[in-house]
């Protein structure tokens, strides 16, 4: 029999990127929910945790956090769903969460339970026969069709799963979701899908989950709410007891979030949420109806994302007080740069500065001579194909600071710029190769799911 209401429990905007506040989590958890789901993934975090195939998250966090859903869903005996593992939700990331959750289980002597997990990494060789085919790979966000040497520069690729293998995962039986790199909103809208929902508010109820708290005022992240969906209409409700769920608070959050490509590209249709009636149910709790979901017709699209490796990368600070040099910076960024192309001319290399001054921040080579600041900062990153040679830009990018040439400098009298003299490794630089769309036959055809049971 479908259920009159579902009940979802999210505690975490991006699971692991900070660890979950336990108070509220237990709050909410004391109401009984039908579902705990979090995403744990973005490419809000950049291109190299997906190029490296590393967490952008502590570890200890990321199992904190688990740890918490797992004794929460396992003592209810209720499903746990978690998408984009590890924060990219790469093959290696799925693997590391999966093993999580078998040392979790062992730790706290876990009645066995059913564990689904899917993959989402596609071989770029797979991406290249089917260019080789004919196919064009289109691009997002204003990005040309992919290119073999785009495709070539690429390290790693990862579709984005839609609401389809977790809907999978559930029929299978599973107690436990993890699930690859998956759009945000389907780690919520999956299971009131599942569960006989309409999709308008099942997608609606992903949108305003998925950033848990930040639907919240006042602004408190990694806090806990709880979305309670009927077939008309979402509530919303904060677990935090210094929070509420206000008209302003998600309306605010929901026009915020209101274009996302995942829709077109892996749910299938676009939300429309223009059309919304938000109203102050309790103290505590938002109602939203009339959210709008217009399906897409066709061929269907996922979205693929890929980083690949630019070079190796060195960081270096420094900090000016002196007032002249501060109302020159223009000037003296620019003699660091011409120092370092005199040297590495013809080299394959790239040398960034950002500023940072009291009253704001400016960009590169931004005029700055009408600042307020007694005091910037300065950070320089240089990339190059070697360490070496990465070193030795960021090094002399940030020392030419202290030497640029300015006029009316009599001797060093009036040079008083006091410099950091820190170089230092940093990640290696990527760029994202990849913001594309394939079309696919079967929305699970990318992402197959596998059943075990954890004892």
């Amino acid at each position: 029999m479908q259920k009159e209401s579902l009940r979802i429990h999210c505690s975490n905007g991006h699971l692991g990127f900070a660890p979950t506040k336990e108070e509220s989590f237990w709050i909410g958890a004391e109401t009984k929910p039908d579902y705990y789901c979090c995403d744990s993934g973005s490419d809000d975090i950049g291109p190299v945790p997906l190029g490296a195939d590393k967490c952008a998250s502590h570890p200890e966090w990321q199992k904190h956090d688990l740890e918490l859903m797992l004794l929460a869903a396992r003592k209810q005996g209720v499903p746990m769903i978690i998408g984009s593992a590890g924060d990219t939700g790469s093959d290696s990331r799925v693997d590391m969460y999966v093993g999580f959750i078998r040392e979790l289980a062992k730790k706290h002597n876990l009645p066995k339970f059913k564990l689904a997990y899917f993959y989402s990494e596609i071989d770029k060789e797979l991406v290249r026969g089917r260019m080789k085919a004919g196919e064009e790979i289109e691009g997002l966000d204003g990005r040309h069709s992919l290119t073999f040497e785009e495709l070539d520069a690429t390290d790693r690729i990862v579709a984005v799963a839609g609401v389809h293998p977790f809907i999978k995962a559930l029929e299978l039986g599973a107690d436990v979701i993890i699930g690859g790199r998956s759009s945000d909103c389907a780690v919520f809208a999956a299971p009131a899908i599942y569960e006989g929902f309409p999709e308008n508010i099942a997608y609606y109820c992903g949108k305003v989950l998925e950033c848990a708290s930040f639907c919240a005022e006042p602004y408190g992240a990694k806090e806990t709410v709880i979305g309670t969906i009927t077939k008309d209409d979402v509530k919303v409700t904060a677990m935090a007891p210094f929070q509420r769920c206000t008209v302003a608070s998600v309306a605010g959050h929901a026009m915020y979030e209101r274009t996302n490509p995942y829709y077109e590209y892996v749910a299938g249709g676009m939300m429309d949420m223009t059309e919304c009636v938000y109203e102050q149910y309790d103290e505590k709790t938002c109602r939203i109806t009339n959210p709008k979901f217009v399906p897409i017709e066709g061929k269907i699209k996922v979205k693929l994302e890929g980083s690949g490796k630019v070079g190796e990368r060195f960081m270096g600070l420094a900090g000016i007080r002196d007032p002249y040099t501060i109302k020159n910076i223009d000037k003296v960024i620019q003699w660091a740069k011409d120092q370092v192309e005199e040297r590495f001319a013809g080299t394959d290399y790239k040398l960034s500065y950002r500023i940072f001054g009291k009253n704001g921040v400016m960009g590169d080579l931004e005029p700055v001579k009408e600042t307020k600041s007694h005091e910037l900062m300065v950070i320089v990153e240089g990339v190059a194909p070697t360490a070496t040679a990465a070193e030795e830009i960021t090094m002399i990018g940030t020392r030419q600071i202290f030497y640029a040439r300015l006029p009316e400098v009599k001797g060093t009298a009036g040079t008083a710029a006091f410099i950091i003299d820190e170089v230092a490794p940093i990640s290696a630089a990527y760029e994202w190769t990849l913001d594309h769309t394939v079309t696919v036959d079967d929305p699970l055809e990318l992402f197959p799911v596998t059943l075990i049971e954890i004892e």
